[in-house]
């Protein structure tokens, strides 16, 4: 941590020593510097795969479907700043339906996926690999969906149905995991 800080080992500012943390006073910057040291101990070492799916999840939502909305927009000339194809923008009802088709594949999976990182990133703290391989079926399910919506049938969007396999498998993790800290802290 010493040299992180590129401070003294002796005297840091008008605090203390790091070697009498106890009660002493500390630097507010040392302070978050030995608490995010002290977290990162907690992180399991194969955390590292979550990262990954975490990026690739940006890849997926971000890349990937934003620019098939794009594409959308240039194929079926519907401009900035709609949201959706109205009849006033697009007065093909077959463009209208396409557009709107691939503009809520991409909506959809924005909206799941903040609680999806939310639910990877803490089951990935207590399984972090069991974790990764669920959020990335995850996200192989939601490509398959964008590409089933993308089509201009939203039937085809169940193509992606098997996304579901790996969110339940997170949402089973923290369930597992609750329930064992609930059990644990009533039989003290």
């Amino acid at each position: 941590i010493y040299s992180m800080l590129a401070l003294p080992t002796h005297r840091l500012g008008s605090s203390y020593c790091l070697s009498h943390l106890g009660t002493r006073r500390i630097a507010p910057r040392v302070r978050t510097v030995v608490a995010a040291h002290t977290a990162m101990a907690a992180v399991p070492p194969e955390f590292g795969y979550v990262a990954g799916v975490v990026a690739a999840s940006w890849f997926v939502h971000h890349g990937y479907m934003a620019f098939k909305v794009m594409q959308a927009r240039k194929k079926y000339d519907v401009k900035y700043p709609a949201l959706y194809a109205t009849p006033e923008d697009c007065p093909n009802a077959e463009y209208r339906k396409a557009f709107n088709c691939v503009q809520r594949g991409h909506q959809n999976s924005l909206e799941g996926q903040p609680i999806f990182l939310a639910m990877l990133l803490t089951a990935g703290l207590k399984h972090p690999v069991t974790a990764a391989v669920a959020g990335a079926v995850y996200l192989a399910g939601r490509v398959a969906y964008m590409q089933g919506y993308a089509t201009g049938d939203p039937e085809k969007r169940m193509r992606g149905g098997f996304q579901y396999a790996g969110l339940f498998t997170l949402v089973g993790i923290l369930v597992k995991w609750g329930v064992q800290t609930a059990v644990a802290a009533l039989n003290k």
